[in-house]
């Protein structure tokens, strides 16, 4: 049941415009993301009563090795979309720091010009350490977005590694931007996320047109040799595009949403959007589960008590890990 305060807060997501929608916006995200014990029970009020508004948006996911110009390229993309009328939101995951726990959250100071924009919304947030490249609530987050009318959902992970793979799971098309120089980036981020990449587009071609088409035909060919056979979403052929861009001078994103637009059109047309976003939704709920499960581990009282011992009977050598792993679990029992 939602408190008076949060139906007003739930009314201006759904039908206000403009800086009253986008404090609503705002404010909702925050209490979804708060830890508070009293906050999560109003956050989950409000997103049920959010859940029928939402599913009505398109989600990209975008990921990229460290410099490849994903946010300049958000930004650039997020303005071209707002010419053709569309309203955009853009969900940009900071990592967070393993010392201090911090982030800087810059994205939306770099993506200065879009982030003024009346139909544009950017919000920054921390992975707080979870694996990823996505913060624990981004998926929560993405359904304020859309209730609130937005779309096009841009979700853009921390950077390329070998965990930067959960944004593929949880939007309807992935995008890699890669650098003209790729033939060691390729390296470094292994099959994993190519694998998986619905389009890639190669950024900054404009520094160096020859290494971008050389780059081009080297990560076709090895696609190629990836998908050996063919490659299938959701069971629907789709060769993944590679195309060249330049977000700076603004060249290729025709090209590129293009490209994404052909990818959704024909995963609508053969269900399989659906039959996916009804998998993350499955999968979002598993996640969900571990979370809060290893929450409440933590705070169980007989593991709170027993877990000092254990941890120094694990770190003196005098009881192996899983053997003290078990023994703390059936403390929950």
């Amino acid at each position: 049941m939602l408190a008076t305060a949060d139906k007003a807060l739930l009314d201006a997501v759904l039908h206000a415009r403009g800086p009253v929608q986008r404090r609503a916006v705002a404010k909702a995200i925050t209490l979804l993301e708060s830890t508070r014990a009293d906050h999560r029970a109003r956050a989950d009020a409000l997103l049920n009563a959010l859940l029928p508004a939402s599913g009505r948006s398109f989600r990209l996911g975008i990921s990229g090795v460290p410099g490849a110009g994903k946010s300049t390229f958000i930004e650039a993309l997020g303005l071209h979309l707002l010419q053709a009328k569309h309203r955009v939101a853009v969900l940009a995951v900071d990592p967070s720091s393993s010392v201090s726990g911090g982030s800087i959250l810059g994205d939306k100071t770099r993506m200065e010009r879009l982030s003024v924009q009346a139909d544009a919304f950017i919000r920054p947030s921390p992975t707080g350490g979870t694996l990823g490249g996505v913060a624990a609530h981004t998926r929560e987050a993405m359904l304020v977005l859309e209730a609130a009318g937005h779309d096009v959902v841009i979700v853009e992970t921390v950077g390329v590694g070998q965990s930067e793979t959960a944004v593929a799971g949880m939007t309807d098309c992935f995008a890699l931007l890669q650098l003209p120089n790729a033939g060691d980036d390729l390296q470094a981020i292994k099959r994993g996320v190519m694998e998986l990449a619905d389009v890639v587009a190669i950024n900054k071609t404009d520094l160096d047109p020859a290494a971008a088409t050389r780059a081009q035909a080297q990560i076709t060919s090895s696609l190629r040799l990836m998908q050996h056979g063919g490659r299938t979403r959701g069971g629907v052929p789709w060769a993944t595009r590679v195309l060249t861009i330049s977000a700076v001078h603004g060249t290729g994103l025709v090209e590129f949403w293009q490209a994404v637009s052909a990818f959704r059109d024909q995963q609508v047309a053969s269900g399989q959007l659906a039959a996916r976003r009804h998998e993350q939704d499955e999968a979002w709920m598993w996640e969900r589960i571990e979370a809060l499960l290893h929450e409440r581990f933590r705070t169980h009282a007989p593991v709170a008590a027993a877990l000092p011992q254990f941890t120094a009977d694990v770190r003196a050598g005098r009881v192996a890990a899983s053997v003290a792993a078990r023994r703390l679990i059936e403390l929950m029992a």
